[in-house]
């Protein structure tokens, strides 16, 4: 926290790669003593609504609650476990005030698939139908659910590479687009008298479903579009629905989030797709051009990753630069680092994106762990 001129309202630490329990043993490290009342994670929104029930009231069991609570096999990991563990217990005899909470802030998206749209749609409409006239709704509960049809239409795998197996452009999600944009407008109509008939938090939360249904339908039109820039519009999706979740956590107060580089970097994200170069806005920009100075981003850079063939980097890369030094991890302030002339490392293992020189100016601060 000392490399930043003033403690930013998002702190956004990021990784190089996934499910590695040193980085992810200090992400925890750092949210226990930051002082950050919210961790946001690469992990699905709504399951992390489970998560953030059972560290905020105990609802739950916490095996449980972990498995259920976390996408992109978070779930099996000891530091998540160990993350809800103390979460619970910090809380624990604490007022609501002076609670930490946990979200997840990238939507319910996975590799293989998208989820379907029902969850997050069935949620806001039975929270308006709760609270407002009958007659302000754009359709009923059975209405929703005759177009939504079978979830696994919305999950087929196959979609992913052939639009035609998609739903997204079919006559129903059309119409599910509409209503979907039509309930989100109704949520802010009616916003004074919905927060003073059930509490903000549950007005929050609905905004969550809203974002997520509008989010991911509009990610399922894409999936089924045949044009060439599909891919590109794909990823941009899914970084601005992580950019509107972690905006929306901001105006509740400071947040800590965690995710992958590419997610939180300043600069946009490249993706080569085979021979096919992708290059779209990632969240961390988003927020950024958004929030100015009151967001902050820390990359981190790894030396090896032996069991994934990742050995010593060579000389003439920022890593290796790096490498040099005897600390197992380093806080580095980028402003202190030379990198004219460094090329950027190639990595021969695809689950690892190293640094680019060109973009590390970008980041607020650098941390950098010798060996995983």
């Amino acid at each position: 926290m000392k490399l930043l001129p003033h403690r930013p309202r998002v702190l956004a630490l990021g990784e190089p790669t996934h499910h590695e329990e040193v980085l992810l043993e200090l992400r925890n490290d750092l949210f226990a003593h930051a002082g950050y009342r919210t961790l946001a994670v690469e992990s699905d929104c709504l399951m992390g609504l489970v998560v953030d029930d059972y560290v905020t009231t105990g609802e739950g069991e916490l095996d449980d609650v972990v498995a259920r609570g976390f996408s992109h096999g978070l779930n099996d990991l000891p530091s998540s476990r160990e993350l809800v563990r103390w979460m619970r217990e910090y809380n624990t005899g604490r007022p609501a005030a002076e609670q930490v909470r946990f979200a997840g802030f990238d939507g319910p998206l996975e590799m293989t698939h998208a989820a379907s749209p029902r969850a997050a749609l069935l949620g806001l409409h039975a929270y308006l139908a709760a609270l407002v006239a009958p007659g302000l709704l754009p359709c009923s509960a059975e209405t929703l659910d005759d177009l939504l049809g079978a979830d696994e239409r919305w999950e087929d795998q196959a979609a992913i590479m052939d639009p035609s197996r998609s739903v997204g452009q079919t006559p129903e999600a059309t119409r599910l687009r509409l209503l979907a944009a039509d309930l989100v407008a109704l949520l802010e109509a009616e916003t004074p008298g919905l927060i003073a008939a059930s509490s903000l938090s549950a007005f929050e939360r609905a905004g969550l479903y809203g974002r997520t249904a509008t989010g991911l339908l509009t990610y399922h039109h894409w999936l089924a579009e045949p044009a060439p820039l599909r891919a590109t519009r794909l990823m941009g999706q899914r970084d601005s629905m992580m950019a509107a979740n972690l905006l929306a956590l901001a105006r509740r107060g400071p947040v800590m989030a965690y995710a992958h580089n590419s997610h939180l970097q300043r600069d946009k994200s490249f993706l080569l797709l085979g021979d096919l170069p992708l290059e779209w806005w990632s969240a961390g920009s988003i927020v950024g051009a958004r929030l100015g100075a009151d967001y902050a981003f820390v990359a981190t850079g790894v030396g090896t990753i032996r069991r994934h063939g990742v050995g010593t980097p060579p000389p003439g890369t920022l890593e290796g630069l790096l490498y040099e030094r005897p600390e197992d991890v380093q806080v580095v302030d980028v402003r202190t680092l030379d990198t004219a002339g460094l090329e950027a490392r190639v990595s021969p293992w695809f689950g690892y994106i190293p640094l680019d020189p060109a973009q590390v100016g970008g980041a607020d601060g650098l941390v950098f762990v010798r060996d995983l």
